[in-house]
């Protein structure tokens, strides 16, 4: 009777496992908001930004509220804050990735592929392994590991559910092993019923070609479903909670939505640095 019962929870826990299914369309509606510290001094910020005003150390801090259209192979992410607006079309059949932004009445288009980024990423991590040895105060990282390596990830999940967005979710834990065996961890609420092709999530992350580091949450392909909500801690003692707030999985999207405007010149990525020098370190913690 025991084997019976035994039998019997694993065949049930199967069941479950494959009532998740994976949608090729989707509409999917995400509100961010990334916090400051309340004792962070705004002014000293804006002077370091070209022309005292709010750069880019500081423009994703507050409301964004993000929508992002699947299709297929194709993503199109329409972001909108008080700074401004910004529409990131990737083809992940072509892996590349073209970012239009409209920022104080103007507007700038910039493209790359993976290979072009990852290229972009190395020349970075160069330039900063030379800082670091020159820096006698800072520990060393061992000769093998660089910052491009993806640190150690894993998943735990608690008991604990509630239901966002008409999605029954799971709280877990992304557990990131950093560093001289440092672990920090991100929470997550993971809907139990669908995922999407091409996507685990959505909110800042990738927004930017290039800053790829930005709200990303490594390790979140291992989620058995979709990351529906999730709180990461970001650089300069921000915090960024994000939550979908609407999901559509039944979606018919036409292909004009993946179309790339004609009255915007699409420059490659590369040009992207000249446009933010002097906002300081755009690229994330390690």
């Amino acid at each position: 009777m025991k084997s019976i019962a035994f039998f019997s929870i694993l065949l049930c826990s199967g069941a479950a496992f494959a009532q998740v299914k994976t949608y090729d369309n989707a509409i999917i509606n995400t509100t961010v908001n990334v916090i400051a510290p309340e004792d962070e001094d705004v002014q000293n910020i804006q002077q370091e930004s070209r022309g005292g005003g709010p750069g880019f150390r500081n423009m994703m801090d507050g409301e964004t509220k993000v929508e992002t259209y699947v299709k297929a192979d194709l993503t199109k992410t329409a972001l909108r804050s008080e700074m401004g607006r910004s529409t990131i079309f990737r083809n992940n059949q072509l892996k590349s990735t073209t970012t239009i932004i409209e920022m104080m009445g103007n507007i700038n288009g910039f493209t790359a592929t993976d290979e072009e980024q990852a290229e972009m990423q190395r020349k970075r991590d160069s330039l900063m392994t030379e800082r670091r040895k020159k820096d006698t105060t800072n520990a060393r990282r061992p000769e093998g590991e660089r910052r491009n390596t993806p640190a150690p990830v894993e998943i735990a999940y608690s008991s604990e559910t509630k239901n966002i967005a008409g999605h029954s979710c799971k709280k877990g834990y992304l557990i990131t092993t950093r560093f001289l065996g440092t672990k920090d961890s991100t929470t997550i609420w993971v809907a139990q019923d669908f995922k999407i092709k091409n996507l685990n999530f959505t909110g800042l992350s990738g927004s930017m070609p290039g800053m790829r580091n930005m709200g990303n949450l490594n390790g979140a392909d291992q989620a058995d479903g979709f990351i529906m909500s999730y709180t990461t801690r970001m650089p300069r003692g921000r915090v960024m909670e994000v939550e979908v707030t609407k999901v559509n999985l039944d979606a018919k999207i036409d292909d004009k939505e993946f179309q790339l405007p004609k009255n915007v010149e699409i420059k490659p990525l590369s040009e992207m640095q000249n446009m933010f020098r002097g906002g300081g370190d755009f690229r994330g913690r390690d």
